[in-house]
């Protein structure tokens, strides 16, 4: 047996593509180093050419012995169609379904069953003394969309960055739900931040947002404290002295982790309180939250818990704490505390949404999902048999970052993730779907590729995914939510993907500074599909103010990233690409040059909100005139990434004239009807 032939078979089993096009355009061909790597990575430990030829072997005798498809795709309202022997027996279990089980007998024609309702479901066939398993996954069409020709607007921003009289910052959910009420009243159908995923207790210094450790549930820092009973009188006092603390040492930049620190102490107290003074009917609910919650919620407070004792990092725990099924040491207090919390946000959660609908907003919060949780932290944990290990999720070179990317952030193993019926990927999914209206999925493209990153320093390489069944479930969730689905598809966009994802009704995310047409300029946002949520920028990217001032280029010369004279250039070409930008769709050139940012700012919308897309998102930053990024890509310590403080007060920010222009601007040519 050839040992290259069987290395490209079990590559072609796991997933791991043999070329790719760089962002040039460019074959990369995937080393033989790489495929070893990602191979371990899914369980196949390959350290010679005979262990790469038995598991090949290994491989095609469990082909030979397979009878059925492990997996078929149906869509709802059609009959479902298998071929299997006549004599076979099947029993069919059907989810979150009463009866939980059909049974039948084959014909002749196999198994013939008529239109399932949704959801993944498992047909059990017996052929003699031998049983198969089959996943059957019956899925909508479509996720749910906006009627043709309907068009709305919306603001993002980042929570962290709101303050107010009553609140020094972070920004809280109370600040959520009062700033999507008061957009609502300017005609703003969506209140966007960025993600709420939990960072980890035992995390304080972890702030990026994008650096979750598990996203399936809720980051307890944006919790409000006094919305939390029953509080004592001493713990009301102990928050209006924290309260009075922090807006004395409030400035620019937020201090994230003693932020942290400080509202860990206020928690604990409220969660005493809640022990010794709740009402039976509290006490009946948040029990009642936990038991429908279920083992996914027991897990992440288990996490919680043990990460107190034995530090953030999981991968450096004792052995007897990795399963967590069989996690010992468990401190049943601790982890209702953090189920307590949980509870806390998730109601606090739900009533800004509430909130957000009632004033008036169609969506209410557009939340967004990050592509993965931190190799350390709860979601890795808890999800260890769908986890890849030995790799990290990151990106090849493109044009939002010439170097790459290392991400730092757990992989799914295809084989493994299947073979678990998807649920890391459904419960995440399922959690963050009923929270909103509208979610965007960060970094879509992992749907049907994902870039992983050997530890033993392998160059990097492409995973294929399972994209059809992923897509199935994405629908399945999204319909069930009523949820309208954004997917970030911007970078190396495989061939195929966006046309797959049209046609499930996902709307695509277009930045305007990255819409570039042949001659150099930016293409017209009237070109824009209807099922398209359209910006200008995004978190990684300057303000439209920074950019008018070149303020991403400054930071780029300071830090050594480019010299003077690549400076001067890049400087040359902003100001050509303004001017590109202030004449978008035929407009005039204005009298004031350079590029006057206010001028830009409107001209920039003006041509967005008169776009045909579904949604058009505008950046408080744009709103306020904001000029510092809020995240340099690339950068740890050497920006102050996530930090900021917005500039004006939640109290005076729709006051201000700039903002109100704006607002006036999107809802003259977006109104509501």
């Amino acid at each position: 047996m050839n040992t290259d032939a069987a290395l490209q078979g079990l590559a072609e089993k796991h997933g791991v593509l043999p070329v790719f096009r760089n962002l040039a355009g460019r074959e990369v061909r995937t080393l033989r180093e790489t495929s070893l790597a990602l191979l371990a990575a899914c369980d196949e430990n390959l350290d010679s050419d005979a262990a790469i030829r038995e598991a090949w072997k290994r491989e095609q005798a469990s082909r030979q012995n397979r009878r059925l498809p492990r997996e078929i795709l149906v869509e709802t309202g059609k009959p479902v169609r298998i071929a299997a022997p006549d004599s076979a027996r099947w029993r069919l279990a059907l989810e979150d379904q009463t009866p939980a089980e059909l049974n039948g007998h084959c014909s002749h024609s196999g198994i013939a069953l008529e239109p399932l309702p949704c959801g993944l479901h498992t047909l059990a066939v017996r052929m003699g003394k031998h049983t198969e398993t089959v996943r059957v996954i019956v899925s909508p069409p479509r996720v749910p969309t906006l009627p043709r020709g309907t068009r709305r607007w919306g603001v993002n921003l980042n929570l962290y960055g709101l303050h107010s009289d009553r609140n020094a910052g972070p920004g809280d959910f109370r600040d959520l739900a009062r700033l999507a009420t008061m957009l609502a009243r300017h005609g703003a159908d969506f209140t966007g931040i960025l993600p709420l995923h939990a960072l980890g207790w035992a995390s304080p210094e972890v702030f990026s947002p994008y650096s979750p450790s598990d996203r399936g549930f809720l980051n307890a820092r944006h919790l409000e404290p006094e919305a939390i009973q029953p509080a004592s009188p001493a713990t009301r006092r102990q928050i209006a002295a924290w309260r009075a603390r922090h807006a004395a040492s409030q400035g620019k930049w937020i201090d994230l982790p003693a932020h942290a620190r400080a509202l860990h102490a206020i928690l604990r107290a409220l969660f005493s309180d809640f022990q010794s003074r709740a009402t039976r009917s509290q006490q009946a609910s948040f029990a009642r939250f936990r038991s429908e919650a279920g083992v996914s919620l027991e897990r992440f407070a288990r996490f919680e818990s043990l990460s107190e004792r034995h530090g953030p990092d999981m991968r450096r725990w004792p052995e007897s704490t990795r399963d967590p099924d069989a996690a010992c040491a468990r401190n049943a207090d601790s982890e209702s505390f953090h189920a307590w919390l949980q509870w806390q946000a998730e109601q606090q959660l739900a009533r800004t949404q509430h909130t957000a609908q009632s004033a008036g907003m169609a969506l209410g919060l557009y939340l967004d999902l990050a592509v993965g949780a931190r190799r350390d932290g709860a979601e890795a944990w808890a999800e260890h048999a769908s986890i890849a290990h030995g790799v990290s999720l990151g990106a090849p070179p493109d044009h939002l970052s010439p170097a790459g990317q290392n991400w730092n952030l757990a992989a799914h193993a295809p084989s493994r993730l299947a073979d678990n019926d998807y649920r890391a990927f459904r419960r995440v999914l399922r959690q963050n779907l009923a929270r909103c209206g509208v979610i965007r999925i960060d970094h879509v493209l992992g749907l049907m590729r994902s870039f992983w990153i050997p530890d033993n320093g392998a160059p990097g390489g492409y995973i294929r995914q399972p994209f059809a069944s992923l897509l199935a479930l994405l629908r399945i969730e999204a319909q069930r939510a009523g949820t309208l689905i954004v997917g970030e598809d911007l970078g190396l966009v495989p061939d195929g993907l966006r046309t797959a994802l049209r046609t499930s009704g996902i709307h695509s995310y277009s930045v305007l500074q990255f819409e570039r047409n042949r001659r150099g300029g930016f293409r017209s946002p009237k070109r824009l599909r209807h099922a398209t949520l359209a910006c200008f920028g995004t978190h990684d990217t300057p303000t439209l103010a920074g950019y008018a001032h070149g303020r991403d280029i400054d930071q780029w010369l300071r830090l050594g990233w480019i010299d003077p004279d690549a400076a001067r250039t890049a400087r040359t070409q902003r100001r050509s690409d303004c001017t590109k930008l202030m004449t978008l769709d035929g407009a005039k050139p204005p009298a004031r040059m350079p590029c006057d940012a206010k001028i830009l700012n409107d001209r920039v919308h003006t041509a967005l909100a008169r776009s045909p897309a579904a949604l058009v998102s505008v950046s408080l930053d744009d709103l306020l005139g904001e000029e510092e990024a809020q995240n340099l890509p690339g950068t740890i310590d050497e920006y102050p990434n996530w930090r900021r403080r917005y500039r004006l007060p939640l109290d005076t920010l729709t006051r201000s004239p700039r903002f109100r222009r704006l607002a006036r601007l999107m809802t003259r040519l977006r109104p509501r009807g």
